[in-house]
Parts: C-alpha cells; sequence; structure tokens
C-alpha cells in the first residue's frame, strides 16, 4: 500500500476552509425593498448568523415580486407587507407558519406648492382623490405592497388608476422612486421608514398622514416545505423564531430613532 506524504499545513487550512464553506447553511430570504433599503434587515441578519452560523441571502424585490419567488419556491422565507397578497398565497398553499413582524403606516408627500391642496387632509382617501383630479403622481408599479396600498386608495376613491392626472411607473424600488417624484416634483405614497431614511434629500414634503388606512403591517413566512421539498425549512424556521424573538424585536424598536429622529418601525410582538 501506497503511503502519501502528508499535506503542507496551508494546504491543509485550504481544504480545511473549503470543507467549512461546502458545508455552510446559507437560506435566501424574499425580502420588500423598505426593509432591506434602511439597514434593518442588514442588521438583524447580522446578529442571526452570528448566533447560530446560518447565512441569511436576501432578495430584495417589490413584496409582488418576493411572493412570486416563494410560489415558484426560490425562497425559503419571506419579509412582505401585502397582507391581501400574503393571504391569497397562504390559501394556495405557498407560505405557512406566517407571524406578524412590524409595523409603521404611509404617507403621502408631494411639493411644498401642493397644487392638489391634499395638505392636511387626514382622510387619505379624499386626498388621493384631490391629487387624482391634478396629479402629477409617481408609483412604483412593480406590484410592490406600497403599489397595492396605492391602487386600493384610488379604488376607494372612486378613481381608475389609469385616469389619474400624470401618473407614472417607475418599475423600481421606494428610494428610487421617491427621487424621481423628486424630480418631477409630484406626489407619491412612501413608507415612513423610508421617509425618515430619505426625506431630507429630497423637497418633498408630507401632505397627509395619520389615517388607519395608510398603516403598513409587515410579515415574515416561511415557504411551505410539502409544497417546495427543495427550500431549506429548518434553518429558515430558526429564522422566522429569531424575527420574533425579544432581542430581535428590541432592535426593531430602536433602529434608527436615535439617529433619524423617529422611529421607522414598530415591533409587534414585543413583550415590554
Amino acid at each position: 500500500m501506497r503511503i502519501l506524504p502528508p499535506l503542507p499545513p496551508l494546504l491543509l487550512v485550504l481544504v480545511a476552509c473549503a470543507v467549512s464553506a461546502d458545508n455552510r447553511t446559507e437560506i435566501i430570504l424574499a425580502t420588500t425593498t423598505s426593509a432591506y433599503e434602511t439597514g434593518l434587515l442588514d442588521t438583524l441578519i447580522d446578529q442571526f448568523t452570528a448566533s447560530t452560523g446560518i447565512e441569511v441571502k436576501p432578495i430584495a424585490v417589490g413584496s409582488g415580486a418576493a411572493l412570486m419567488m416563494a410560489e415558484r419556491g426560490d425562497a425559503d422565507a419571506t419579509l412582505t407587507h401585502d397582507t391581501t397578497g400574503e393571504a391569497r398565497y397562504v390559501a394556495a398553499g405557498h407560505l405557512v407558519e406566517g407571524r406578524r413582524l412590524m409595523h409603521n403606516d404611509f404617507l403621502l408627500v408631494g411639493p411644498a406648492a401642493d397644487p392638489a391642496g391634499a395638505a392636511g387632509i387626514t382622510d387619505a382617501v379624499e386626498a388621493m382623490r384631490r391629487v387624482a383630479a391634478r396629479g402629477p403622481f409617481v408609483s412604483r408599479g412593480d406590484g410592490s405592497g406600497t403599489e397595492s396600498r396605492e391602487l386600493a386608495l384610488w379604488q376607494e376613491a372612486g378613481v381608475s388608476a389609469d385616469s389619474v392626472h400624470g401618473r407614472v411607473e417607475t418599475g423600481q424600488g421606494m428610494s428610487a422612486t421617491l427621487y424621481v417624484a423628486n424630480d418631477r416634483q409630484a406626489y407619491t405614497l412612501v413608507d415612513r421608514a423610508t421617509w425618515l431614511t430619505l426625506g431630507n434629500r429630497v423637497d418633498l414634503v408630507p401632505l397627509s398622514e395619520g389615517d388607519p388606512r395608510l398603516r403598513n403591517d409587515y410579515s415574515v413566512y416561511l415557504v411551505n416545505p410539502e409544497r417546495h421539498p427543495g427550500t431549506r425549512a429548518a434553518p429558515a424556521r430558526k429564522f422566522l423564531e429569531f424575527m420574533v424573538s425579544r432581542a430581535a424585536q428590541r432592535v426593531i424598536a430602536g433602529f434608527g430613532r436615535e439617529r433619524l429622529g423617529g422611529q421607522l418601525f414598530i415591533p409587534d410582538v414585543l413583550d415590554e
């Protein structure tokens, strides 16, 4: 029997690293852009990975696209803010073990000149009705939870989205859409976390807020492993459990408050 010479120390280290990388557990999280672009998700993922060794790869898209990833089995878990859309995917068997995570709200923002006269109108539907007649309005147009809420408000106002004066769709995330609205001095609907993060970079101002219909709920779900056997259910479930844990909920409660002067997200399961 031929006895091979021992591997050099450096090669041993490289082999060990390769084995470790091959055995590393990684899950894919289909997530809404607002949780990602604000930096909150990176903070939470870093803590989760440090405590479990499980890596999380976030794919930041609109909620509609995130839910479609779940339908195809292209993600292990989702973080979205479209309660109506989520309910459809739960009913179809693609999502299970859903948990409410946090919430904030939407604001109607627009140019300080406010040609539509929406300023101070606390009835969001009435404010949107006024904007529809005057415009312009910039929509995400990407199937996101934000666009879903926008369309619901138009419908409640008795307005067809196609008839909204000067309405354009960016097909992009919230931050890009906010910048387009600023360039056009147009109205848009924005979540509070994005507004607190980027509002000081644009000339737009808040015009209508506080209506309960503007509440913005975020939830996490496991992609159903019975429907999609290729998903990594066990580590994804650990991630969901972490997100609703006391430690994670405290991070959500405090994230950005001191730096930005307001609360970006309100945790839903924090037990003080």
